[in-house]
């Protein structure tokens, strides 16, 4: 089937600008390092987890990006770092190449439950680590609470994450103003309206407490997030969660939705904290 966009420009045109505009900055930052994510060291099935990093980490991407584009600093640092670090694209479009992330989330999350069972095999680790961005933060609590994900999975990072919708500065209330919108967008990219505020998806995701037992949760939010607003909407609430505004770390970090998934240091900081708290230390604006 051909996807015709063509119902997104004339029921919504600035809500698909204001989901556009996630993935717009970071491809086009990317653009050149488009090269196989094996040569800069991560996506290696031969790379065995240490007694220092027992636990591969899978990297889940955002909406509209992709499992190379998302991660050409994050992956590299922790790579350096002595990780064994895995990608995967998730939610394709047909006919849609590149920007992924689209499809219904919940089909997303039997992607990620089969791939982590791939990596896991190759490894020969019984858990893994996942760190997401946007999307990526909140889809994988579906694999967690719903496809065994909990058993398989030590700790979840959440770089400014969707976990309880977003009302994109209150564009998704056109949603329910315009006859039929969310229905048609909805068959058109599903993966975006399972993330606005109040979606059905988002009412059983969170249905019955944001967290399973089991699993370790950080979320890294930012106040100067456009697209995930408000942008406590990304906090959990539950044992073993650890909510964190970059902010508080650094008053001077002015970074937004894109910038602290696919760039900020002190973000990648809070990252290794998380997947190492044995070994933390305070992340300050000096890194």
């Amino acid at each position: 089937m051909t996807l015709s966009w063509r119902p997104l420009r004339t029921l919504l045109p600035a809500l698909a600008l204001a989901f556009a505009a996630v993935a717009a900055p970071s491809a086009a930052a990317a653009a050149p390092s488009r090269t196989p994510a094996v040569s800069s060291g991560w996506n290696d099935y031969s790379c065995k987890p240490t007694a220092a990093h027992p636990r591969p980490v899978v990297l889940v991407h955002g909406t509209l990006a992709n499992s190379v584009d998302n991660w050409v600093a994050l992956a590299p640092h922790l790579v350096s770092r002595g990780y064994c670090v895995f990608s995967l694209d998730y939610g394709q479009l047909p006919g849609v190449p590149f920007f992924h992330g689209l499809g219904p989330v919940a089909k997303s999350a039997e992607q990620l439950s089969a791939f982590v069972d791939k990596v896991l095999a190759a490894t020969g680790a019984p858990e893994a680590d996942l760190v997401g961005h946007s999307q990526g933060g909140m889809m994988p609590r579906h694999y967690l609470k719903f496809l065994g994900g909990a058993a398989k999975v030590n700790a979840l990072v959440g770089i400014a994450p969707d976990n309880h919708g977003t009302t994109l500065l209150g564009l998704t209330k056109l949603l329910d103003l315009v006859p039929g919108a969310r229905d048609a967008i909805h068959g058109l990219t599903p993966g975006l309206t399972d993330q606005a505020a109040g979606s059905d998806f988002l009412r059983r995701l969170n249905e019955g407490g944001d967290t399973v037992p089991g699993v370790r949760y950080t979320v890294i939010a930012t106040q100067y997030d456009e697209i995930v607003t408000p942008y406590r909407s990304g906090y959990l609430s539950g044992p073993d969660v650890r909510n964190v505004l970059i902010q508080d770390r650094c008053s001077l970090d002015l970074s937004g939705h894109v910038a602290i998934g696919v760039l900020d240091r002190l973000a990648f900081h809070e990252i290794t904290n998380a997947l190492d708290p044995a070994h933390a230390t305070p992340t300050t604006c000096a890194g």
